[in-house]
């Protein structure tokens, strides 16, 4: 390994060694549970290792304040897909209601999902969601959102892509 290549082994080291405790408290103000703080702090860290290069920190404190928010928009992001489907499930009859594999199986899907339609305006996703999962015809989805049939193309094609570029960027 060259030198040049351990830097920013060595400036992670350091990053996390420096700065990891304080992380770790400021995420526990504010998801007032040791355990979610603790895996959320780990998630940060996680985060700036699979990134393309450290930058150069004069600001550390920053830096990670601003991953760590992201980390904890996910966090309760998730939360809400979560207890959503929950929800959902609860009012189904007990004799449709999925199995436990079932259910693993749509609440990735549902996270995956909001992970690949992660950025895009509220409408795009909505009629994306509307023609993939309701199965509304493009007519159907321009009335129901009062939009015109062009939008409602446009903007499937939009999501579309930006799916497809999701799945390139993450490697999948």
């Amino acid at each position: 390994m060259s030198s040049g290549e351990a830097l920013p082994q060595q400036q992670l080291h350091s990053l996390y060694c420096d700065h990891h405790g304080w992380l770790n408290g400021w995420l526990r103000r504010r998801l007032s549970c040791p355990h979610n703080a603790a895996d959320l702090a780990q998630d940060t860290f996680l985060r700036i290792l699979n990134g393309r290069e450290l930058p150069n920190l004069r600001e550390p404190r920053a830096f990670l304040t601003t991953i760590a928010k992201r980390v904890l928009a996910n966090h309760f992001r998730r939360q809400d897909i979560e207890r959503a489907y929950l929800e959902s499930l609860a009012a189904l009859p007990e004799a449709v209601a999925p199995s436990e594999e079932e259910r693993a199986i749509i609440l990735q899907t549902l996270l995956e999902l909001d992970r690949l339609l992660d950025g895009l305006p509220r409408v795009v996703r909505q009629v994306f969601l509307l023609v993939q999962l309701d199965g509304l015809t493009y007519p159907e989805v321009a009335e129901q959102l009062g939009i015109s049939l062009s939008s409602v193309k446009r903007y499937q094609a939009k999501a579309a892509l930006h799916c497809y570029f999701a799945e390139e960027a993450f490697g999948e």
